[in-house]
């Protein structure tokens, strides 16, 4: 196997700008959130042109294919031509809803809310 048609998934994912720092990366291997066919994978992992991986980033599972290899990391305008995004809409939702239910979190120390507060958490949220 050539080195040039073979990466690791650590250097890949910090290589696409997935994530910020390589350790970080590898850091995210290691906590088992790089997924290939619902199995783990390890930094060391050599990948190739057409695998399919999923990263778990909570709440969102992203999903993508390797279009093609790198060795160094690219500006973000160039990233679509090394990544194709595959994540389902339903999971890009999940974000949508998360980030609408950021509000309903109470600053640490503001107190119980109030009658009025609990009316108005309970008008944004009709489950609870």
């Amino acid at each position: 196997m050539d080195k040039e048609d073979s990466v690791r998934i650590d250097k890949y994912l910090w290589s696409v700008r997935l994530f910020k720092t390589r350790s970080l990366a590898a850091e995210a291997c290691k906590k088992e959130r790089v997924l290939m066919n619902s199995y783990p994978l390890k930094s060391s992992r050599i990948i190739k042109v057409g695998d399919v991986f999923e990263v778990k980033i909570n709440p969102v599972i992203y999903k993508y294919r390797v279009k093609e290899l790198l060795h160094n990391r690219v500006g973000a305008k160039l990233v679509e031509n090394y990544l194709e995004d595959l994540t389902d809409k339903v999971e890009l939702e999940n974000i949508l809803l998360n980030s609408k239910m950021t509000y309903l979190k109470r600053d640490r120390g503001t107190g119980r809310p109030t009658k009025k507060d609990r009316r108005e958490i309970e008008k944004l949220n009709p489950e609870s």
